[in-house]
């Protein structure tokens, strides 16, 4: 009998192994292009007006000169800092992903890692270290599944991560780092519900858990103790949130190719799984030259996973939440615009009738890829009202490893997320921003990149 692998033994050694001096510039190199990427989101995510509602409650937990909020600067603790931070993130659906492991690796760990490096005043060296490693453990134990998404993944395997990157910038290690991980373990959150409703609380699952990483490393420090066998026990994260997993992927990986560097650009706030619908319409749009009003329908063959995330109805009553999900809505957006924008989840546009016409011209379908957890190949066809039909195949959709943005268009998006933010920054302070991120590594406490995210009054 093969003896099975010990998956939790595997990522702590992998943790306390691990140096910033040990990092490949490609990593680290990597892990500032998406820093820049999430905190750009983040900025944007500002604008959201459920982030008023989230402020108000939290307020009530509690006050501390720990962390801020990004953008509009409140000081409290980092636990709350960091949910505040994680929700911005992810509310728009904005934020890059790891499609082999579907988790979205920066929402909860950057916000959660910074609220914490604010705290304790640590370095960007120390930032970055926690970032890869944190991205690591994230994505590694994602791509060890082989079913398909019943709990919220990236709010789960993020906090895993996020609990992980902050005992690597520490350097916590032995006792104390396995209890930090056993106790996020028992704080873990977040379930599909709010996904197939477009309920905000999807969002705000990344906000939970980037607080859960905070608190999991502060009890271990202070010596509570929590349970070990968090992966492959009878009740670990393999067995209960998960139906059937494969630890190749952890095995073959882990220490050797840096997961950070496999993760995807989301150049359009929509769920990854439309990205392929843009795309497709943008390259046969491009290529054609037909308008809105030449289409008579329009079928988009995709992966287990696009059907399930985003195949979902166009509907009259429909909020940014579920549009944001929804490929009729994603393709009329495109369609109409050229591209897909913040400003398309407005209610003048929810509610339009030209677009909610045109969605429903958009029909999901289901190509024969097995792999419940892929997000490519996409094969969109457009059917004209003159009868003709245009067809593209997309392998590796836009913003992939293997189609990548590039810088020019990285910039771009960060440019038009830094000025949708609910404040108006200038432009000297978006350079100095993202120099201060080309230089991360050059910069001695946190708290000096934080200030450039908060706009002075």
């Amino acid at each position: 009998m093969s003896h099975s692998p010990d998956a939790i033994k595997l990522l702590i050694e992998h943790i306390e192994n691990s140096t910033y001096e040990g990092l490949p510039e490609s990593a680290v190199s990597a892990c500032k292009t998406f820093i820049l990427d999430s905190i750009g989101v983040g900025i944007s995510g500002s604008r959201v007006p459920n982030v008023a509602k989230i402020k108000q409650a939290i307020s009530q937990w509690g006050e501390a000169h720990q962390a801020q909020v990004w953008v509009t600067g409140e000081w409290m603790p980092a636990v709350s800092a960091a949910a505040i931070n994680g929700y911005q993130i992810h509310n728009q659906e904005w934020d890059c992903v790891h499609e082999p492991a579907v988790v979205h690796p920066m929402a909860v760990i950057l916000s959660s890692l910074v609220a914490y490096a604010q705290q304790h005043n640590l370095s960007g060296q120390q930032l970055i270290l926690g970032v890869v490693i944190a991205v690591d453990v994230a994505t590694l134990i994602g791509q060890c599944v082989t079913s398909s998404l019943k709990f919220f993944r990236p709010s789960i395997c993020g906090c895993l991560g996020a609990t992980a990157g902050i005992c690597a910038m520490q350097s916590i290690q032995g006792e104390t780092l396995h209890n930090a991980l056993g106790i996020a373990y028992s704080q873990l959150s977040g379930t599909m519900q709010s996904h197939v409703e477009g309920s905000p609380m999807l969002a705000m699952q990344i906000g939970i858990n980037s607080s859960a990483g905070i608190r999991a490393v502060d009890m271990a420090v202070a010596g509570f103790a929590g349970p070990k066998d968090i992966l492959q026990g009878p009740y670990g994260y393999f067995q209960l949130f998960e139906d059937s997993f494969d630890l190749t992927p952890l095995v073959q990986k882990i220490g050797i190719e840096y997961q950070i560097e496999q993760v995807s650009h989301k150049p359009f706030p929509t769920g990854r799984a439309g990205h392929g619908t843009v795309d497709g319409l943008q390259q046969l749009q491009t290529q054609h030259g037909f308008s809105a009003q030449d289409i008579a329908r329009i079928d988009v063959y995709a992966t287990p996973l696009i059907n399930k995330l985003v195949g979902r109805p166009i509907k009259d009553d429909m909020d940014a939440s579920y549009a944001k999900l929804c490929n009729g809505y994603i393709a009329a957006s495109v369609l109409l615009a050229g591209s897909v924008a913040v400003a398309d989840f407005e209610q003048e546009f929810l509610s339009d009738n030209t677009r909610l016409e045109l969605g429903a011209k958009v029909f999901t379908h289901l190509n024969d890829t097995q792999d419940l957890n892929a997000l490519a190949p996409v094969t969109v066809m457009v059917t004209l009202n003159s009868g003709e039909e245009l067809t593209v195949n997309l392998q590796h959709v836009l913003g992939s490893p293997q189609n990548p943005l590039s810088r020019e268009a990285q910039l771009a998006k960060f440019k038009a997320a830094y000025h949708s933010a609910i404040l108006a920054f200038d432009e000297f302070n978006l350079e100095h921003l993202i120099n201060s991120i080309d230089q991360l590594e050059q910069i001695p406490n946190i708290n000096s990149l934080v200030a450039a995210l908060v706009r002075s009054r």
